[in-house]
Parts: structure tokens; C-alpha cells; sequence
């Protein structure tokens, strides 16, 4: 339950991922509106899984007819590693991607007017729902080290023939520069970025801070770490982590 008590003026926030590319980010329209400070840093880093080690998974990606892609770097690494083992994914090969977007992205490595691609809304549950219409394929998953579980349950429990493939491994970002600089709001979007905070700082104390989660996995790391949950997305009045910002910060700055 929200308490009124931690609902006070927002000056900055940090968003724990990339800053976007180009100047239309919502993001910018929110700090330009309320004029806020508002930074971008990774709370985590992708480091890629190299030829080598690939191989020692035992997996030849031309032996499935179907790839399971939940994230843009699904697609770059899986298309990374299929260029240094100079392996060409063949035209009939079936794609579903956990959302418009991501399968959008595919045309960064195909041509995908010539390829049969399926895309969810934007969760696991949608693509779950594609893959059942389709049982009889050999499905490659490519993810990273750390992954949900939903994607990998759903195929065994449901006896699908599949692989996972680890193609890029999920790591704590070096924090250290961040440890006397505060910000009034902190936006997390994975659990792994929950992590990466306590890993940085094991005596991390919220105090006012305010903490934002993007998805229930997210939500749960925050509480489960003994944080306060303050902003949620996404909710019916917010489908967007700056939606959720904007109404709660609508709210913070208000001047009597």
C-alpha cells in the first residue's frame, strides 16, 4: 500500500539501463516537462559467449527447424555466433519472438518479408500460445545465463523437442563511481538489476528513495530484497515505466 509519507518532490531519477539512442525517448519529454535530472546507467552487462564455448554445448544450430527469441540480444548473439561458425539459417526456418518489436529487429540479420515469423503482444504467456500451434518443430532457445523460467517449463512439461542455448552470459555492472551520488527515484526493470544494486552495495539503505519496477518478476526482487516498492509497472492507467513515473511524480510535485 502507497504511504503518503514516502510521496515527496522528484528532482532526479536513474533509469538502470542504456541511454536511447536519438533525442525522442519519453524519457527526455518527462525531464524536460518537470524539469528533472534524469540519467541512464546499466545496472547490468551483456558479455558474449564466444565460438568456443558455444560448441561445448554440443549444438548444431542447423539441426532445428525453429527459434525462440525473447529479447534483441537473443537476436544479435544468436545471429552473431551463426556468422563466426559461418552457418547460414536456412529460408523455411520458423521464428517467434516474444513481441512485434523484437521480431521488427530480425530484419537487421534477414530479410523478413521471405521468412515465417510469429510474434506475442509482449509476454511469455503469447508466445507460449504460438508455440502450441506449432508442436511438431525442433526448437532452439537461444537466452542468456540467467533466464525465466516460464519459456524452458512450458517445452518439457509439454514435451516439446527443444534445445537451450546459452549464447550470452548476464553480469553486475561495476557500480562503484554511483556510491555517494543519490537520486530520488531509482527505475529497475529485470530482477538482475536488483541484484546487481545489493552486489554493489550488500548495505544498501533505501531511506527515501523511491524505487520503481517494471513486471512482476521485477516487483517481487524488490520485496523479496527487503526494499519499498513504490511505483509499479505496468498498471492500467500506465502501460510504460514513464507513464508510472509521470502519475507518481504528478502527484510528488504538486504545489499548494
Amino acid at each position: 500500500m502507497e504511504d503518503p509519507k514516502r510521496i515527496t518532490k522528484v528532482g532526479s531519477i536513474l533509469v538502470s539501463q542504456p541511454k536511447p539512442s536519438g533525442d525522442k525517448s519519453p524519457y527526455f519529454g518527462l525531464a524536460e516537462k518537470y524539469n528533472l535530472k534524469i540519467d541512464f546507467r546499466p545496472f547490468i552487462q551483456i558479455n558474449p559467449i564466444d565460438v568456443k564455448d558455444f560448441r561445448r554445448q554440443k549444438i548444431n544450430i542447423l539441426d532445428f527447424s525453429a527459434v525462440i527469441f525473447t529479447s534483441r540480444n537473443a537476436v544479435d548473439h544468436f545471429f552473431r555466433l551463426a556468422a563466426a561458425m559461418k552457418v547460414e539459417t536456412p529460408a523455411d526456418m520458423k521464428y517467434f519472438c516474444v513481441s512485434e518489436q523484437t521480431a521488427n529487429y530480425l530484419q537487421k540479420y534477414i530479410v523478413i518479408r521471405k521468412r515465417k515469423i510469429f510474434s506475442g503482444q509482449r509476454t511469455a504467456k503469447d508466445l507460449m500460445e504460438l508455440i502450441k500451434k506449432h508442436k511438431t518443430e525442433k526448437f532452439i532457445f537461444p537466452c542468456s545465463n540467467i533466464r525465466k523460467n516460464d519459456i524452458p517449463n512450458f517445452l518439457k512439461e509439454n514435451e516439446y523437442t527443444y534445445v537451450e542455448a546459452i549464447i550470452y552470459e548476464t553480469a553486475a555492472s561495476d557500480l562503484s563511481d554511483l556510491a555517494d551520488v543519490n537520486y530520488d527515484i531509482i527505475a529497475f526493470f529485470s530482477p538482475s538489476g536488483i541484484q546487481s544494486l545489493l552486489k554493489n552495495f550488500p548495505d544498501f539503505e533505501q531511506n527515501n528513495t523511491r524505487i520503481a519496477a517494471f513486471g512482476p518478476t521485477t516487483a517481487k526482487a524488490v520485496t523479496d530484497a527487503g526494499l519499498l516498492l513504490d511505483i509499479q509497472a505496468p498498471h492500467p492507467n500506465a502501460p510504460s515505466m514513464t507513464g508510472a513515473l509521470e502519475l507518481y511524480i504528478k502527484k510528488a510535485n504538486i504545489t499548494i
